[in-house]
């Protein structure tokens, strides 16, 4: 997972919130009302939905918009019917994707969703057809500056975490989807700062990627990511700390 969460990390810090933030604010709205749909508008009693509260405070959406998404969320102004899909294909050189989306138009969806691989080199496939290689699974990271790595390793393990990696300067903690609220609780307890806090998929194996060929596969990343649709975006690659570094810096 090193190589596809060293660049998520670093499309967030090279400002894409700046470039898309219509679409990002979309993204964030939408995680918030389904989270409040399916567990309520208390974020004292919903998880889930204090994690999206807090990543949409991150990147600066206004209070508004955040008490508007829950409110909506709980049904108080209409009804919400956001449907949540998994979409899943091939991007250059045989790397897998998955791709998250909430969407109230599954033909515009599917739609856009299929042109961004088609125009980036890839092909969208079937509901299964790269499933099997990814494990579901609940992921926090921590900045290293702000905690020792013993005591972090020590306080998820025993929370029920599977394991704290370095990646980059962030610490992942990964845990199964049943400890997460747990996991993310004693994070809390402890006053341990995550920089996200969500549910993703990690690659049982991966494809390593020259610099050429992760250009390529990162461009397709983000013309998905840049969907007000989707909310995250997985791939199978690795790319060498020199040559992501690289990249990095490109616009």
């Amino acid at each position: 997972m090193a190589g596809h969460s060293h660049w998520a990390n670093i499309a967030h810090k090279k400002g894409r919130a700046d470039k898309k933030r219509g679409a990002l604010f979309g993204q964030l709205s939408r995680a918030i009302i389904v989270a409040a749909r399916n567990r309520g508008g208390d974020p004292a009693m919903n998880l889930a939905l204090r994690y999206a509260i807090d990543k949409a405070r991150k990147n600066s959406m206004p209070r508004d918009n955040i008490e508007r998404a829950i409110r909506k969320g709980c049904g108080d102004l209409g009804p919400v019917d956001y449907a949540e899909l998994t979409y899943e294909g091939y991007g250059p050189h045989g790397v897998a994707v998955m791709c998250d989306a909430l969407t109230e138009n599954r033909n515009r969806t599917g739609g856009e969703i299929r042109r961004a691989f088609e125009t980036h080199g890839g092909n969208l496939g079937a509901s299964g057809c790269v499933g099997w290689m990814f494990e579901r699974k609940g992921l926090f990271t921590v900045p290293v500056a702000q905690v020792d790595e013993e005591k972090l390793f020590e306080i998820a393990l025993e929370a029920g975490a599977d394991d704290v990696a370095l990646s980059g300067d962030l610490f992942e903690v990964t845990c199964s989807v049943d400890a997460f609220s747990q996991v993310g609780d004693t994070l809390e307890k402890h006053q341990i700062p995550t920089e996200t806090a969500e549910f993703t998929r990690i690659p049982g194996n991966t494809v390593e990627l020259d610099l050429e060929q992760g250009r390529q596969v990162l461009k397709l990343l983000e013309a998905l990511q840049d969907n007000e649709d989707v909310q995250s975006v997985t791939a199978n690659f690795s790319i060498p700390d020199d040559v992501m570094a690289i990249l990095a810096n490109e616009e």
